[in-house]
């Protein structure tokens, strides 16, 4: 026969054989069939989650043996994060499991990507050797910056470096068309390259080397007949890693004999690049352009980019360009 409220002894403990029928339980017995502590499930009640059914003359909660399946709802919904508020409305039936679980599997989703950005940042600390706070704190700052705060940084190194000189359209399209853009869930490695980027377009150095370039070269548009579009100066490019950066690695010396012909075919290849004839003025001006771009933290802000974007990496051009201005110098 089922056990009602008032077949309980004053003392509250409801020693009861099982749940069948309408039988009650005590917070102690309904806590221990859930496996959590009687806090825990008292706290629950209180806040509305697990209303009893009655009380005791002594005034102890009753629980009739739904409250055990209401219990364990409440309990997975807790363990998954869900708030208070979130589990009243699966329990009101004001929302649907199906729908809570999709609000907080997207609020999850914002909270893992922030995880797995400061174990990217902790993990690029350890790797950097970073031993004071100020460092650690410039870091963890540039690491967590939006995506539009890094373009505005990126854009404002463009706007300073570049205003009033007359460089080509297709220079700064190129420049404005190459953001960073860090993935939701970027490596240690891009993490690195964003802080270095940032760090890099920050220095007033490398600004004003780069400033000193762009002036040189708006200088020497002056001075051609054909100004290269992006695909041929790519295919410049190239050509140059090719002969001079091979050269390079092979041990030629840019003065030697050996590298004579090599010389003549780059050379060559420039002027018919820039629309002007092969010959001594056109070699002094090409090492001035040469050495006016030897700022080797250029092909290192392009580098970051790629590393930071997901781009292939390309083959650094720096090595060979060097090759070949001391090449001209010492003919």
């Amino acid at each position: 026969m089922p056990v009602s409220r008032l077949d309980l002894p004053a003392g509250g403990d409801a020693r009861v054989a099982g749940m069948a029928g309408g039988e009650f339980l005590t917070i102690g017995e309904l806590a221990r069939a859930a496996g959590l502590t009687a806090k825990t499930v008292r706290f629950w009640s209180d806040q509305g989650l697990l209303p009893p059914a009655g009380r005791t003359p002594a005034g102890y909660r009753l629980y009739d043996p739904g409250a055990l399946a209401r219990l364990g709802l409440i309990r997975a919904l807790r363990d998954l994060g869900v708030g208070l508020a979130g589990v009243r409305k699966v329990l009101d039936r004001e929302i649907t499991i199906g729908e809570v679980a999709a609000v907080h599997a997207a609020a999850l989703e914002v909270q893992v990507r922030a995880l797995r950005l400061q174990q990217a940042v902790l993990r690029a600390v350890a790797s950097r050797g970073i031993t004071t706070a100020e460092e650690f704190q410039l870091m963890h700052k540039l690491a967590n910056l939006s995506a539009a705060e890094r373009r505005r940084m990126v854009t404002d190194f463009i706007d300073d470096t570049f205003a009033g000189i007359d460089v080509s359209p297709g220079f700064l399209t190129m420049m404005r068309g190459a953001m960073p853009d860090l993935p939701g869930e970027p490596t240690r490695e891009q993490i690195e390259a964003w802080v270095e980027l940032a760090e890099l377009v920050q220095d007033p150095g490398f600004r004003a080397s780069l400033r000193q370039t762009a002036t040189a070269f708006a200088r020497s548009r002056a001075d051609v007949t054909a100004e290269p579009g992006a695909e041929a100066s790519q295919a410049m490019a190239v050509f140059l890693r090719e002969r001079a950066g091979a050269a390079a690695e092979a041990g030629i010396e840019p003065g030697s004999a050996q590298a004579g012909p090599i010389v003549d075919d780059l050379v060559a290849a420039y002027a018919r690049h820039f629309g002007r004839a092969d010959g001594p003025e056109f070699r002094a001006w090409l090492l001035r352009q040469l050495e006016s771009g030897g700022d080797r933290r250029y092909e290192r802000y392009w580098q970051l980019l790629a590393i930071i974007n997901g781009w292939p990496a390309q083959p650094a051009v720096m090595p060979a360009a060097e090759w070949l201005a001391e090449a001209l110098r010492r003919r």
